[in-house]
């Protein structure tokens, strides 16, 4: 058997298309979706996300702010530019790249952000919405997720689904949202004995803890459907993921490559949730 590529890249477009058509729809009746990014610090893979989030915003026909701080920024100067974008009205989406300074309260700052305006889908009214099935933001990376799994027309229902990672961002969110496609799931992670044992009843697998090659062929059921969250490189400098593509790929009926899989679907996502808050603030 060799697995069904889920490509990223042909989903993101098609998604973006809609977003760019949507937004087009918006302007016509006097709002123009906005997104403020905040970039604190020379972080250079933050440079890089922020230059795309930036980039798909514009290319989507979204208005975006880019603000850049020096390291040394306060935190309650941090904590007033939130709130200034708070009360812009020109601004739909609120997005503080992470990490932060050491010596800025990550959780203080998206706690400051507004709910309406969380695209990121961090703050705890957001995670309290996706607990209690409510409207809100949807993380970003699980969310692409779930639209791989729904590209691929894949029935969650009464299927087991095994998540690796435990993360605010990834793991945990991930879990509720296949928990609401009435799938049995089961969260893993860096104390879990024999990790192997789980996967491989699995129909359903997401590796999200950044850690080359932790999901191997022999851990994995045949015909299962294998989401590769991870982010890594190989010694050469290569990007690969959590998963052995190579080995699983013989074996899964459907996985995600990295790069071109659930990456450029992240951004897709907040460019998604960008709109919708915007659409909400306009009555659409």
């Amino acid at each position: 058997m060799t697995a069904q590529t889920i490509d990223g890249n042909t989903l993101s477009r098609q998604l973006r298309a809609d977003v760019a058509r949507r937004a087009e729809a918006l302007k016509a009746r006097g709002t123009t979706p906005g997104l403020a990014v905040v970039l604190v610090g020379d972080n250079p893979a933050s440079q890089v996300y922020v230059r795309n989030k930036v980039k798909a915003c514009e290319d989507s026909g979204l208005h975006s702010v880019l603000e850049k701080y020096d390291a040394d920024l306060s935190e309650a100067d941090l904590l007033a530019r939130v709130e200034a974008l708070n009360a812009d009205p020109a601004i739909h989406g609120i997005l503080v790249q992470l990490p932060l300074p050491k010596h800025i309260d990550a959780q203080k700052v998206i706690e400051a952000i507004s709910p309406e305006k969380d695209v990121d889908g961090f703050h705890v009214a957001s995670a309290g919405a996706l607990m209690t099935g409510t409207p809100g933001f949807w993380p970003c990376t699980p969310y692409g997720c779930m639209k791989m799994l729904e590209s691929i027309g894949y029935d969650l229902r009464g299927k087991h689904a095994v998540v690796i990672g435990r993360s605010n961002i990834v793991g945990k969110p991930m879990a509720l949202m296949l928990l609401a496609q009435n799938s049995t799931v089961t969260i893993c992670h860096s104390a879990t004995p024999d990790l192997g044992a789980f996967t491989r009843q699995a129909d359903v697998v997401v590796a999200a803890v950044g850690k080359r090659n932790v999901l191997t062929a022999d851990m994995v059921k045949p015909g299962a459907v294998v989401i590769d969250v991870g982010m890594n490189r190989t010694e050469e400098g290569k990007l690969c993921g959590d998963v052995d593509f190579a080995g699983v790929s013989e074996v899964a009926g459907w996985i995600t490559p990295v790069p071109g899989g659930v990456g450029p679907m992240t951004i897709t996502m907040l460019l998604v949730n960008t709109l919708e808050a915007a659409e909400r603030a306009a009555g659409a």
